[in-house]
């Protein structure tokens, strides 16, 4: 146990280099989070034998990557950075991974603002393809909920999204204060639960867009109680008295939002 609990001492963040670039296992963990979101989508397309022409979906595949590297980066530099004025008038900056000529990176990224991406690109995909969008959504989700956990892990690794103080026994030392591993406890609520009851509904499911809006609810409330035990954004704090983070806002709104869509779908579909 103690060996975990310092673990942050024992273990680089760089998994190796490439000349003067730093490749780290942050990164290696979200370019997994990515490949095993579509190995795992395809799986189900041929096991529930679902009706899409793989052509087609793998046109899907990179409109939705770039909605999702897009958006996350975005909604990284509108909802958590502490300059996101500077951003907004220097564009050209958000995605610059180079810091007065050394090679230092991208980092900041939003899960909210990588949802908001993946939506918008994949409702303007299927306009242009005449493909349903609550169709699509569906089969993405499942494979998005299961690869979510490797995007955790590499917070974790990453050192980053810490948790608030503990003295639990399998607290993580970071500097000298014991801290819960709410990356992990990310990985299992937002990831590996919300995948095994998608799955467990997807053959269930009485209408196009249950399994997204299922998805949209599960991760928002997984993810608010994930957030009483990580540390809040250094940059913004509490937002409201010592409690309320922007995560557990903007995921509130969100499950919000999926609940209504849901409820009122659903009553269409019965009428």
């Amino acid at each position: 146990m103690e060996y975990w609990q310092n673990i942050y001492s024992n273990f680089d963040p760089i998994a190796f280099n490439l000349g003067p670039i730093a490749v780290h296992w942050y990164g290696i963990m979200y370019a997994l989070a990515l490949i095993s979101a579509i190995i795992i989508a395809k799986w189900f397309i041929k096991r529930d034998k679902l009706p899409i022409e793989e052509k087609l979906f793998d046109s899907y595949i990179l409109w939705a990557e770039i909605g999702v590297i897009l958006g996350a980066r975005l909604g990284y530099v509108l909802f958590y950075d502490s300059h996101t004025m500077y951003y907004l008038t220097h564009p050209w900056q958000i995605f610059n991974p180079f810091i007065n000529g050394v090679y230092a990176g991208i980092s900041g990224m939003s899960y909210h603002g990588a949802l908001i991406g993946f939506v918008i690109a994949s409702y303007i995909f299927c306009k242009r393809n005449k493909v349903s969008f609550w169709f699509l959504a569906d089969i993405s989700v499942l494979g998005i909920s299961a690869a979510y956990v490797f995007g955790r892990i590499g917070n974790f690794f990453n050192q980053e999204l810490i948790g608030r103080a503990t003295d639990v026994p399998w607290g993580i030392y970071v500097g000298n204060t014991l801290r819960h591993p709410s990356q992990l406890y990310e990985a299992f609520l937002e990831g590996i639960v919300v995948f095994a009851i998608l799955v467990y509904f997807r053959k269930r499911k009485t209408f196009d867009g249950q399994l997204a809006l299922m998805y949209g609810f599960l991760y928002s409330i997984m993810r608010i109680i994930a957030e009483i035990y990580r540390q809040p954004d250094i940059q913004l704090g509490f937002i409201y008295s010592n409690w309320l983070t922007m995560g557990m806002l903007i995921s509130g709104v969100i499950a919000v939002a999926c609940l209504v869509l849901y409820i009122m779908i659903n009553r269409k579909k019965r009428a």
